[in-house]
């Protein structure tokens, strides 16, 4: 029996610490909280009208539509799901915090539409079924077991909202959209530790699946992310297959596609350790905590060789 998903009665009781790294976690993650109203969108509009092109606001409409309605899927698997099957009183903490935050970014992905798509019958069209979305309800399934549906919702939050955090940051690049863009970065801190912790709850398991099957549950997501952004930023599809690379190595599996990072304005590579995953220098946005060392010591960086 996995001692993270089997029923006993320390499960109300945090002390003593059976898990201290997912308790590490828990704390790092929230010395990252912060609110939809420390965020300026003020000056977002007069980009949002003036220096983008149609194509580029449809582009972010669509991907604001998409975070959206995947960060909705991510909280029903965690409220559902995940914090109801797992017995670990650390992981419980985690993901109260994880469940929380989501509610953040939903909050925060409702704004950002409200603000610059002023079009009603727009808005009603942006939500609807995709590739996407039925990938994560397959994956996500209740008829999954848990040790394939951590590594898929790791893919959700690392691969699937990879490109669309990038193209955001590429904005930022050009100096656009200020509002949108340090939303962005916080968003997409906080989406690296939730992936983080998925890669940590795995490693806790003792019956993992098959590195064939977290292989064909990285494919499977990696063309359909692909084939989402081929047409707006074929560079991008190279940034996909870079970062599936990260996250197979970080299951124990190694490279399968063995792609570069293409892009200067997404360096990943962790800066003694202030500076992790898709983070960028965010984290002086940070609160700070007690236990700093044991979390920099496990900070999501990518220093192993590529």
């Amino acid at each position: 029996m996995n001692p993270l998903l089997t029923l006993d009665d320390q499960r109300f009781v945090l002390f003593p610490l059976r898990f201290p790294q997912i308790w590490d976690m828990y704390k790092q993650a929230l010395s990252c909280f912060w609110t939809v109203e420390e965020l300026d969108l003020s000056h977002d509009l007069v980009d949002w009208d003036t220096k983008l092109n149609a194509d580029e606001r449809h582009f972010i409409t669509i991907v604001l539509a998409f975070f959206a309605s995947a960060d909705g899927m991510v909280n029903e698997n965690l409220v559902q799901r995940f914090a109801v099957e797992i017995q670990s009183a650390e992981a419980r903490c985690f993901y109260g915090f994880q469940i929380m935050m989501e509610n953040i970014h939903s909050e925060t992905y409702s704004l950002l539409i409200d603000t610059y798509i002023r079009d009603p019958q727009l808005k009603d069209k942006m939500f609807h079924s995709s590739e996407t979305a039925q990938w994560i309800m397959r994956w996500l399934g209740a008829d999954r077991p848990f040790c394939e549906r951590i590594v898929a919702f790791a893919v959700v939050e690392g691969i699937f909202f990879s490109a669309s955090f990038a193209s955001i940051f590429w904005l930022k690049k050009r100096g656009l959209m200020p509002g949108l863009t340090f939303s962005n970065e916080l968003i997409s801190r906080d989406e690296a530790m939730h992936t983080q912790f998925a890669v940590l709850i795995h490693s806790l398991l003792l019956s993992r699946p098959h590195r064939d099957v977290i292989i064909a549950i990285v494919q499977d997501a990696v063309a359909i992310e692909c084939d989402f952004v081929r047409e707006a930023l074929p560079l991008m599809i190279q940034y996909v297959r870079f970062v599936a690379d990260w996250l197979l190595q970080a299951f124990g599996v190694g490279k399968v596609f063995h792609d570069q990072n293409p892009f200067d304005f997404m360096d990943m590579i962790s800066l003694s350790g202030k500076t992790n995953f898709f983070e960028k220098r965010v984290s002086d946005y940070a609160r700070p905590v007690d236990n700093s060392d044991a979390v920099v010591g496990r900070s999501f960086s990518l220093d192993v060789e590529f």
